[in-house]
């Protein structure tokens, strides 16, 4: 018998989620022209079936996209996708942004992949910094639960499952060695959860939140065409949507833009397929899809609940629900009458709810009825607004608010359809401890065709507010309901962007992460604070920072005067370390005092067009790692950055000559001026002109320069010859890589310059290093290149070719798959002291 401890016991997260995981989106919407007829369709075709299905997968993009699109938008299946992490740990192909901030990016790029699909999201990552965190590749199942704590995502897994009830559960991947330990450790809680989930004694503090346990009826997993139970026809073409769902799934896949995901996909037959793992109802060796032995329609249920007490009244209100579903389906496309349907329907269901709650029935028979008539019941909405042509809006005055501010906040529902919406309620909903004050009339006796109503609210934030949490459901929503034939609707909007409560000034240090060089511990660190003004109005502060016991600053504090919200200013400090600082981490607070107010914290402002604007909200601090380096005097160095790292601000700041190679200095420019050229990772496959340069790049290193080329996959149109003697990248992958960070690393050349000019490298070097040791491995190379270093995972075949180093003609060429683009940001002493050598070579 497991029970659990019920890690982080309902967060406020895990709360809303409970009380409305089916019912409202939780994300703000990006600006998308509406398709009408299409998005008609995509509401109504849900209310044909009472069927769900569960997809498992570990990370943004996991989602097997085409499936999804089959089930949710063929087949109306209410679909959910449940995903463990935030992608965190990932590379970013759109920007800079790395960690945290690239899992908020993530996040919300899985967002708006399942509206495209009309499935239902849950994350199991609830907050920053949350246990279950993507901390990079995996190779084991056992190393990533420990890393997240089994019995934390186990819960949250079986939550979701007593939440959502599915029929089907389908986790993405296998549990196979040659997978990612992350994509392993999923369906691995994802099989053991599908009989844990139905046991009382499994986290039995559910039970008292409301939950029930629940019992899934069949668990797939992905297979092939050689032995699978259901095939899938993701081919298929669907005339409404214009596309197959392979098609549809591939454009929810094409918002993982972070990940360059997406791919174009011509017409055609084209199947996914699954293999049926544990099932509670009679099953077969061949399926014609998931729900074989399951019930499906409003019949199927009927039949089920006809032999129970009170069982036949209940059985015809659903045959009632199968004939108002057909009726909604033949209406379409005609608006009006959709409309007209959808509302006897949701008459119908409203009416079967109160039947089912007085009728004589076991307990897990009326939950499961009322669940799934409750499901039918927010469908209902959703297609009522659609029919209708219902548009609600909340517009906030601003969505960067202060805590203790006042703002106006408003409410519209246009009416874009032939039908007069009458008792029209516009209602703003906002967190606990806020206050939302109507300004005028939040109720209307009627909208009829292209009018709009709207209602103002006067919004105050509380003086205590939390700071914005980019996790957390949307703090301002609304609520538009309405009457129809009969019956009232309830649609619920959200702001196109994020509102969030930020630091009255928000503060940023640069640098954000400084190198002190115990050699030189008298040399002073200068720190700019960079202050934009959240504050409504004008407003002063004084900006100061906290340093380390022992340490000084000049000034002592800075006065900045705003004269209007979004203004930035900055003020200018000197740093001066103990002079007896020792090698260690230390950390700069700034501070911004306005009064009684106290800011110490930062708001990144992330915005893409595929996203929106939403915010980081973090500690404005500044680490300071503090170690011994030396740099040789006048080094100058040429980098060409494939927008995937930051390594040359690090480099600049240590003390190094750093100049971003635009393409015209790449290809005509005067090369020879470089002591080292550093290409950043993956850059052929980012900088176009690197492959038509590549001939000059090795001219350079043969007249004696210092090529450094950072690691590539084989699709950065890598190729073998590239390399003045050949560099073959091993296949696949996940096969040639080194995840253990702590990995013993061998130094087999140990008297290279490398290792020893200017700084002398030593087994300390390789401590402290973070996530990963090496990435995408090369398999052969050429018997010119002196092998560095020997490093593998524990009780797996050691690399030597991770970091290789040839003379060319009068210079130096070194490849290296090292991850240098993590542990140089992170300040890792021994990386930036290896990096420092490699660049200072000499012919």
């Amino acid at each position: 018998m497991r029970k659990g401890t019920f890690a982080k016991l309902f967060s406020v997260a895990s709360a809303v989620a409970l009380a409305g995981t089916l019912v409202w989106p939780l994300a703000p919407r990006t600006a998308h022209a509406d398709r009408g007829v299409v998005d008609l369709w995509k509401a109504i075709k849900p209310l044909t079936t009472i069927a769900s299905a569960m997809n498992t997968g570990a990370h943004p993009d996991d989602e097997h996209s085409a499936m999804l699109a089959y089930l949710s938008l063929g087949k109306g299946v209410d679909t959910f996708s449940i995903i463990a992490n935030r992608g965190e740990g990932g590379q970013n192909e759109i920007g800079s942004e790395l960690g945290n901030a690239l899992g908020i990016i993530r996040t919300r790029e899985l967002q708006e992949a399942s509206k495209v699909t009309n499935v239902t999201l849950g994350i199991l990552s609830e907050a920053i910094n949350d246990p279950i965190y993507d901390f990079g590749f995996s190779k084991s199942p056992d190393e990533t639960l420990a890393k997240w704590g089994e019995q934390v995502v186990y819960e949250r897994l079986i939550r979701k499952i007593r939440e959502l009830r599915p029929d089907v559960v389908i986790p993405a991947f296998l549990n196979e060695p040659s997978t990612h330990g992350h994509h392993r450790a999923i369906n691995v809680i994802t099989v053991k959860a599908f009989k844990d989930a139905a046991d009382p004694s499994v986290f039995p503090e559910h039970l008292q939140h409301g939950l029930r346990p629940w019992q899934a009826k069949k668990l797939y997993v992905p297979a092939d065409e050689k032995d699978y139970t259901v095939r899938v026809p993701v081919g298929e073409y669907d005339e409404v949507y214009g596309a197959s769902y392979l098609q549809l799934g591939e454009e929810s896949r094409f918002m993982h833009k972070s990940q360059g995901m997406g791919r174009h996909y011509d017409e055609g037959p084209s199947f996914n397929y699954y293999k049926l793992e544990q099932s509670t109802v009679p099953a077969k060796a061949r399926e014609t899809d998931f729900f074989e032995g399951i019930a499906y329609t409003y019949d199927d249920l009927a039949r089920e609940v006809a032999g129970k007490p009170d069982g036949e009244t209940l059985a015809r209100e659903l045959r009632t629900l199968q004939k108002d579903a057909d009726e909604v389906i033949a209406a379409y496309p005609r608006f009006a009458d959709v409309a007209r349907e959808v509302h006897d329907m949701l008459t119908d269901v409203q009416r079967a709810l109160t039947a089912v709650k007085g009728a004589r029935l076991d307990e897990e028979t009326r939950a499961d009825l009322t669940h799934r008539l409750e499901v039918k019941e927010r469908q209902l909405y959703t297609a009522s607004a659609e029919a209708l042509s219902l548009v609600a809006k909340v517009r906030p005055e601003t969505g960067e608010l202060v805590a203790g501010q006042t703002t106006t906040v408003k409410v519209t529902a246009y009416n874009g359809g032939q039908v007069p919406l009458k008792n029209v309620r516009l209602k703003l909903n906002v967190p606990d401890g806020w206050r939302a004050k109507p300004l005028g009339a939040t109720s209307f006796d009627q909208v009829g065709y292209n009018q709009t109503v709207t209602a103002a609210y006067e919004v105050e934030v509380p003086k205590d507010a939390p700071l914005f949490q980019p996790y957390l459901p949307p703090s301002v929503t609304a609520d538009v309901s309405y009457k129809a034939f009969g019956s009232t609707a309830v649609s619920r909007a959200v702001p196109t962007d994020a509102v969030a409560v930020l630091p009255p000034f928000s503060l940023s240090l640069s640098p954000g992460a400084a190198v002190l060089n115990t050699l030189k511990p008298q040399e002073p660190i200068p720190v700019k604070v960079t202050v934009k003004n959240y504050n409504p109005g004008a407003a002063e502060a004084d900006i100061s920072l906290d340093v380390p016991d022992g340490w000084s600053v000049e000034p002592k504090a800075s006065s900045l005067s705003f004269a209007a919200k979004g203004e930035t200013k900055s003020a200018a400090f000197t740093v001066q370390p103990s002079a007896a600082v020792k090698r260690g981490t230390y950390t700069v607070t700034a501070v911004a005092r306005a009064g009684a107010r106290e800011s110490r914290h930062g708001a990144q402002v992330i915005h893409y067009p595929h996203i929106g604007t939403t915010y980081f909200v973090q500690p404005a601090e500044l680490a300071i790692q503090a170690f011994d380096l030396k740099v040789p005097e006048g080094l100058k160095v040429g980098y060409v950055s494939s927008g995937f790292d930051n390594i040359d601000q690090y480099l600049q700041q240590v003390g190094v000559d750093v100049t971003r190679l635009s393409a015209q200095d790449i290809e005509s420019g005067d090369l020879g001026q470089y002591d080292a050229i550093v290409l950043g990772i993956r850059a052929y496959g980012f900088r176009p002109e690197l492959i038509s340069s590549n001939a000059r790049l090795l001219k350079y290193v043969e007249n004696g320069g210092n090529l450094v080329v950072q690691y590539h996959k084989p699709e950065d149109k890598w190729k073998p010859e590239l390399a003045p003697y050949p560099i073959t990248i091993g296949t696949p992958l996940i096969e040639w890589r080194v995840t253990d960070e702590q990995s013993k690393v061998t130094m087999l050349a140990p008297e290279h310059p490398i290792f020893t000019t200017p700084n002398k490298i030593t087994e300390e070097d390789w401590n402290g290093w973070i996530q990963d040791r090496s990435a995408y491995n090369p398999s052969q190379w050429g018997k010119e290149y002196v092998e560095l270093i020997a490093n593998g995972d524990p009780g797996e075949k050691e690399f030597t070719g991770t970091f290789l180093t040839a003379k060319y003609g009068k210079g130096t060429y070194t490849y290296s798959s090292l991850v240098w683009y993590r542990e140089i940001p992170a300040l890792v002493p021994g990386a930036i002291r290896m990096f420092v050598n490699m660049v200072s070579l000499k012919p």
